[in-house]
């Protein structure tokens, strides 16, 4: 029944939200169309605002692939990796998601057809994916379209937290699916 329920209202969220959401507008004599087309108006100067940070960011994720830097950083990491029971291939995605969630998304993709959707690795990749953030990328985007120049801990605090759900899904996916 509990299935049930949960699938109807999976279903349904959406739609119901986008008839909702214009009705209380309109309910409340918010002009509603005027209203979008002012919030489009400017998200899209938002957008031309922030596309530098994000060439940037791609440039500078681009070039450490390319470099073999982070298969170096692989290498390097081994031992310590096989003492904290991580599989060598989630490196490259640990790296990458504080980066780019888009990138994040193509390593655990080609993960997953590598490893499989059922094997360790990609459960902790899938876990993974779904407990960290895109920390640099929250960093440059918003930060950057809003003027923030000095983020103090964010950057701190957001690869604390980055690092924590890592080694979190590592730690739960080991325990509830052995390995």
């Amino acid at each position: 029944m509990f299935s049930f329920i949960s699938d109807l209202l999976a279903d349904w969220a959406i739609p119901a939200m986008l008839l909702l959401i214009p009705l209380l507008g309109y309910l409340r004599r918010v002009r509603v169309y005027e209203a979008f087309v002012e919030g489009a108006g400017e998200g899209f100067h938002t957008s031309i605002k922030i596309m530098p940070f994000l060439v940037a960011m791609m440039v500078a994720i681009s070039v450490f692939r390319a470099s073999g830097a982070l298969d170096q950083c692989v290498d390097a990491l081994r031992p310590l990796l096989g003492w904290l029971g991580v599989p060598p291939e989630l490196v490259p995605l640990a790296v990458m998601r504080p980066l780019s969630g888009t990138g994040a998304l193509g390593l655990t993709t080609e993960l997953l057809h590598t490893e499989g959707p059922d094997s360790l690795v990609g459960r902790i990749a899938s876990t993974m994916l779904g407990s960290t953030d895109t920390t640099f990328y929250i960093l440059t985007v918003y930060f950057g379209a809003i003027g923030i120049r000095k983020p103090r801990y964010s950057l701190f605090v957001g690869l604390t937290g980055d690092v924590v759900g890592f080694l979190g899904s590592v730690y739960i996916c080991h325990k509830l699916f052995g390995g």
